[in-house]
């Protein structure tokens, strides 16, 4: 297996999958099992759409009577593989899921929405393979937190890391520095649902775990935690780092 692509122009184009299980992802599982089960222990389905290397998927077993995930790409799967070895792993995009209609009772896209080649194709595809009643727990980067963390292309060469005020650009100069990754307003991401048979659930935005901080500054990596969830009950939250979206499939109407 060739090595994984951390900071290079596949990494920048289709994003990094979570490697490792720290206090943000749990504090994401925490908000995935609370409105994705819609108040049940378990469910029968679960598909993690763009699985990565399994950290959600091995993290949502307990939850569902199986747990799916596809990805883009073949490694990451390999990896999947031994992470949860029972999971039905399956090579594809999300503008293509390979599944019926009506299968899932949750779906997780977790960051992925903005790397993909067809953000409404993949919203449309969620839509179409949900039950009625079932949930999508969606989260994206927002187009007003003050960095862009998936670094920038300048003068030709991609430079990885977080970039302050890019988001705040106009289009037309923000997609010049970042063309290879989406930031969405709120109004942005909810319009990718229009028109499916969805309602929204809860859409709000969050802040980061902080782990790094924490970990080489913990009394104020601590402090900069308790201060910004607290911003999570106030209007501030519009300056959060990522959606967190969820909307449930209804029943067409005829």
């Amino acid at each position: 297996m060739e090595s994984l692509d951390l900071h290079g122009e596949r990494a920048a184009l289709r994003g990094n999958p979570s490697f490792v299980w720290r206090a943000g992802q749990n504090r994401r599982l925490d908000m995935i099992v609370r409105w994705g089960l819609a108040g049940r222990q378990r469910v029968d389905r679960i598909l993690v759409d763009g699985c990565g290397v399994g950290m959600y998927l091995k993290a949502l077993e307990p939850y569902g009577a199986s747990v799916e995930g596809i990805d883009i790409e073949a490694e990451h799967l390999e990896i999947a593989a031994r992470t949860v070895p029972g999971a039905a792993l399956a090579l594809a995009a999300a503008e293509a899921l390979p599944y019926a209609d009506g299968r899932f009772d949750l779906v997780l896209s977790h960051e992925v929405l903005e790397h993909v080649s067809d953000d409404r194709l993949a919203a449309a595809e969620i839509a179409r393979v949900l039950k009625p009643g079932g949930r999508a727990v969606i989260f994206v980067p927002n187009r007003l937190y003050p960095f862009e963390t998936h670094g920038i292309y300048w003068q030709g060469n991609y430079r990885f890391g977080n970039i302050p005020l890019v988001n705040y650009l106009p289009d037309r100069f923000r997609n010049q520095l970042a063309p290879h990754v989406r930031a969405y307003t709120a109004e942005g991401l909810r319009s990718l649902f229009y028109g499916q048979p969805v309602r929204v659930v809860v859409h709000t935005q969050i802040f980061p775990g902080y782990d790094n901080i924490v970990r080489r500054y913990p009394t104020a990596g601590r402090w900069v935690r308790r201060i910004t969830y607290a911003f999570e009950q106030m209007p501030l939250r519009v300056f959060g780092l990522s959606h967190l979206l969820v909307v449930e499939k209804v029943a067409r109407t005829t």
